[in-house]
């Protein structure tokens, strides 16, 4: 009887052990199992999360001016041919000398500007000749350079895509904001003085010929933008336009 006991022991030492085995083997196989299905969750989440911002960005590339530059200063917005105005955006204007208007916000700044220009001007204050502009303005002028391009035998087309790059459409152009003027010199030194000095007003030379690719625009030595004299002075030492300065930000 002993004997047959500690046969019988055995065996059933070994069934136990197998057993063992056999759960052992399913508690890790369970396991496995589980992370498998934590990171196909997860991935999913992160490529679901991953589409979704991508989805953003193009909406935000859509998007309107106030919804682009939320949490921007002012008198950094921007405006060009992706970005434009809401329809509803009403600045306060005051007069500068020759009757042209501009945002109330960078009437000091631009005055002083103006007259530290005057020595490289025959010690003539340099004249805004257009401001603050309104979209039917905005609209009159494209159409008049359309035409233009028209009348010198360019197909209605072409002449609307070479305007474009000296004349934004309405909603589309700085000028609609009022922290843009197009000075007019006696000499062409006051721009060259301009495009050295005028940081130290927190103006900037917008549109260089060596940014076209990124602005969009042809090179217009006489439009001048406000953009605080901290961001102008940056822009101005790292050779940045708005856009790319913006973008850095």
């Amino acid at each position: 009887m002993t004997k047959r006991y500690a046969q019988y022991e055995g065996r059933r030492n070994i069934h136990r052990g197998r057993r063992h085995k056999s759960a052992g083997k399913m508690y890790i196989a369970g396991i496995i199992t589980v992370i498998l299905l934590s990171s196909i969750t997860i991935f999913g989440f992160a490529f679901k999360t991953g589409m979704e911002g991508s989805h953003q960005d193009v909406d935000v590339q859509a998007s309107d001016l106030q919804e682009l530059n939320i949490g921007t200063p002012w008198y950094l917005t921007l405006v060009n041919k992706q970005n434009h105005i809401p329809k509803d955006y009403n600045p306060k204007l005051v007069k500068v000398q020759g009757g042209e208007q501009v945002d109330e916000r960078i009437y000091g700044p631009l005055m002083e500007m103006l007259e530290a220009a005057k020595e490289a001007n025959w010690n003539q204050l340099p004249r805004v000749v257009s401001g603050y502009r309104t979209a039917d303005i905005q609209q009159s002028f494209y159409d008049e350079k359309t035409a233009k391009y028209i009348k010198e035998g360019y197909s209605e087309s072409e002449a609307k895509e070479i305007a474009g790059q000296w004349v934004a459409l309405p909603g589309y152009s700085e000028h609609q904001l009022g922290f843009a003027v197009d000075i007019n010199g006696a000499t062409y030194d006051v721009y060259s003085w301009l495009q050295e000095n005028s940081y130290k007003y927190g103006f900037i030379f917008r549109y260089p010929g060596n940014k076209t690719q990124i602005t969009g625009v042809a090179e217009e030595v006489w439009h001048y933008r406000y953009v605080g004299v901290e961001a102008a002075t940056k822009m101005y030492e790292q050779g940045l336009c708005l856009e790319e300065y913006l973008s850095f930000l």
